[in-house]
């Protein structure tokens, strides 16, 4: 453990015993995030994603530098099918520890694979089609959908358990159940997950104390099939007895009849049976043409989606990468500072610092950015000023005035709020005849130090030079 101020290995006392720093609180911080930080790897050990991210989180709300449990978070979002979100955990870890970070690997694994890079994309928008098609309550689109971004994708958690849902809704339990199931393979303590599991596994378990229905009563009547009609013939009835020529009569009348009504029957039947034919093999034709018609469109949807959505992730990854991403910025600085280390010129220093503030606007960078840029203009610049305010006096005192001025004018450059050099600086531009510059220069010594003797003088000065 490292002391937060000077950087320096922390030993078992509650100060730094480099630069005397407390940090009681600090190395109670550090202890708790460490916990939660286990708690995660034993959780995520048993596939208990859910609570690892949750503990994980929890691990970087006490320290957000906690470079292992970040890398983790990004492991388990990645197993949960969060490939974004754990990219961007990996990304953050990167910029807050650039060199030896095992999130290099994490995130070279995946930009450097473009088909994996537009697999993920194509998984997040088809996603994110099916979730407007159950607004639209097109639910049938949204389950082909989903199944094309599992088809990609089997461990994105979200896609199985919207899955799920769509085939509860329809009741179709058993497909429900086995999507639950997959997602309790990849998280078993899901709380979503298990909401659902509960709700399937009481519509399938059978009801304790339902009666069987009672049998029912033997029926009256007796039923034959003859051909494609149904007789039903009751029971202790019995036919009036009558003789022999009514009977014959009426059987011959009968079969003249059912002979006509049949020659009508089947021909009706065939013509109908030929017009619906006709009829479903037209309507299989347009249901055809229509389906292929709306396939065309929606992959020609697709396509320009795609090509949308890879623009976007190339200007993403420029944003990162390109000439002035935030990673080469920050090699830029990491440059800057490498120089002044080795070579103490803080001239040079202060320029690439200030070239660089005009090109980037710090407050947008990341806070190890800022964090760096800011101590190095507090080491840089008042060593500048200082320097060339020394400088500055040793001409004036060898009555060098001129180099005076130019000397001066670079440490109220670096420090314009220094009473000695705005002072000197007033004095030099007096004495080699510039009257503008010398009351512009004992005016802010008397607005910045009014109760000082340098502007007493300045006041005195000022007044001869009217």
């Amino acid at each position: 453990m490292f002391c937060y101020q000077c950087g320096r290995r922390l030993s078992k006392h509650d100060f730094c015993t480099s630069c005397g720093a407390d940090v009681l609180e600090y190395k109670k911080i550090i202890h708790v995030s460490n916990m939660y930080y286990n708690d995660g790897l034993e959780k995520a050990g048993i596939r208990d994603l859910t609570g690892a991210a949750d503990s994980l989180r929890q691990s970087l709300k006490f320290y957000k530098g906690n470079i292992k449990a970040r890398n983790l978070l990004g492991l388990v979002y990645f197993e949960m099918g969060e490939t974004v979100t754990a990219l961007r955990e990996w990304v953050i870890s990167k910029n807050m520890r650039p060199q030896k970070n095992i999130a290099d690997e994490y995130i070279e694994k995946i930009q450097s694979n473009s088909t994996r890079l537009d697999s993920i994309n194509q998984t997040i928008k088809k996603y994110n089609k099916a979730l407007a098609l159950c607004n639209q309550d097109s639910r049938d689109l949204a389950v082909i959908q989903l199944k094309k971004v599992l088809s990609m994708n089997p461990r994105f958690l979200r896609a199985h358990q919207l899955l799920a849902l769509l085939y509860m809704d329809r009741q179709d339990w058993e497909r429900a159940e086995r999507e639950l199931r997959r997602c309790m393979e990849i998280d078993r303590n899901n709380i979503q997950t298990l909401r659902y599991l509960q709700e399937v596994e009481r519509v399938m378990m059978p009801e304790e104390g339902v009666k069987t229905p009672a049998r029912r009563r033997k029926e009256e009547a007796v039923r034959y099939q003859s051909e494609n009609e149904i007789i039903i013939q009751p029971l202790n009835v019995k036919e009036p007895k009558s003789s022999g020529v009514p009977t014959l009569l009426n059987i011959a009348i009968g079969l003249v009849i059912g002979i006509a009504a049949s020659y009508f029957l089947l021909v009706r039947s065939a013509e109908s049976r030929v017009r619906n034919e006709e009829q479903q093999v037209i309507t299989k034709i347009s249901s055809e043409s229509d389906a292929k018609t709306a396939r065309i469109q929606e992959l020609e949807n697709q396509i320009s989606d795609l090509n949308e959505d890879t623009d976007k992730i190339r200007e993403q990854l420029e944003e990162y990468v390109g000439v002035d991403g935030t990673l080469q910025i920050t090699e830029e600085l990491l440059q800057i500072a490498a120089v002044y280390v080795e070579t103490k010129e803080n001239e040079t220093v202060a320029a690439a610092l200030q070239g660089l503030a005009e090109r980037v606007n710090v407050e947008e960078m990341t806070e190890g950015f800022q964090s760096l840029f800011r101590s190095m203009n507090a080491v840089v610049v008042p060593e500048l000023a200082a320097h060339y305010l020394e400088e500055g006096n040793r001409y004036f005192n060898a009555a060098n005035y001129p180099s005076a001025v130019e000397a001066l004018e670079k440490a109220v450059f670096y420090d314009a709020a220094n009473e000695e050099a705005l002072y000197q600086l007033a004095q030099s531009y007096r004495i080699t005849g510039d009257k503008e510059k010398a009351i512009a220069a004992y005016d802010k010594v008397i607005e910045l130090f009014p109760d000082s003797w340098r502007a007493e003088n300045s006041k005195s000065y000022k007044e001869g030079l009217n």
